[in-house]
């Protein structure tokens, strides 16, 4: 692996925006929370003006998000953590019980550049929950709740992510924490929150999974591909998509001694037009480097991966 001296969280972050400053003369405060999340509701499926109140449900979302704080670090506002939730209500019954399918977006800024990264896209289909009028959103990390709970379950599992791309396993702790929310959820035998019978695409198998050692090469290749790849482009290229390959080959022998592969569907689904981006424009060699490897690794995006031929 070439060797790399790694700026921080706050550098990385600070130099993305300061790009961004230059160019567009864009205004900055400074501001404490790690969350600034945008949240959309989708309320199509469902009709009736009794639940003309789920045009709250965004703004209290949001606000709940950024307005908390998730972790003990020291968060300046160039620094915090973006994301974007697209909530589809699917269905309602006359005691406000609703059903909700749910995609997280994840993202992070390229150093020294003006791009940004999706670091991770997690779907959630199975969330139920009450959202009643002048519903107050509590945060109670050690009572079960249907509502805050989920959100709060899936806000650890970003920063798990977001810290595991600026060190190796640094979103651990973060794991964790989504972890002891999982089990709070099963102990109060909560809907969504089991073991489906034919599927671990679920929350019980990404959190398991996630806390398990055998997926750590994978969680590593997360750190090597962010820091080591996409931020050094911008300086080095040829050394950067090096970083990309050796990222991939380790993420292709992980794959090979897992049981399991949705953790891996997850990375590539999210990477795969990136990762072609990447290599479109590389020395003939190592494109068709990359191209051997993809194919072999994640053969389900391999229609998009003839690109570099």
């Amino acid at each position: 692996m070439t060797a790399f001296i790694k700026p921080s969280r706050t550098t990385v972050f600070l130099s993305a925006l300061l790009c961004m400053i230059g160019a567009a003369g864009i205004p900055y405060s400074l501001q404490a929370q790690e969350f600034n999340c945008e949240v959309s509701v989708n309320d199509r499926q469902i009709s009736g003006s009794s639940y003309d109140h789920t045009a709250e449900l965004a703004t209290e979302v949001a606000r709940y998000i950024n307005e908390n704080r998730w972790t003990n670090d020291r968060f300046e506002r160039h620094e915090r953590i973006r994301c974007r939730i697209q909530i589809v209500l699917t269905d309602a019954d006359d005691q406000f019980n609703f059903d909700a399918d749910v995609i997280f977006n994840l993202r992070r800024p390229v150093y020294n550049t003006m791009q940004e990264s999706t670091l991770v896209l997690l779907s959630d289909d199975d969330w139920i929950f009450n959202f009643r009028r002048n519903r107050s959103f509590i945060r109670d990390d050690l009572q079960f709740d249907d509502l805050t709970s989920f959100i709060d379950f899936y806000m650890y599992m970003l920063l798990g992510y977001d810290y595991d791309s600026f060190s190796e396993l640094g979103g651990s702790p973060h794991f964790e924490r989504a972890m002891d929310i999982f089990d709070m959820a099963r102990t109060a035998n909560a809907s969504g929150w089991g073991r489906s019978l034919g599927s671990q695409r679920n929350r019980y198998g990404l959190i398991t999974a996630l806390a398990s050692t055998a997926y750590d090469d994978l969680r590593r290749s997360y750190y090597q591909y962010h820091r080591l790849g996409l931020d050094q482009f911008s300086a080095d290229q040829e050394t950067a998509r090096g970083e990309v390959i050796e990222a991939i080959e380790r993420i292709g022998d992980n794959r090979g001694r897992a049981s399991r592969h949705y953790l891996f569907d997850i990375f590539f689904d999210t990477k795969y037009t990136e990762i072609v981006s990447l290599f479109r424009e590389a020395p003939a060699r190592q494109r068709l480097e990359a191209y051997n490897l993809l194919r072999e690794t994640d053969p389900g995006h391999s229609s998009e991966y003839e690109r570099l031929r």
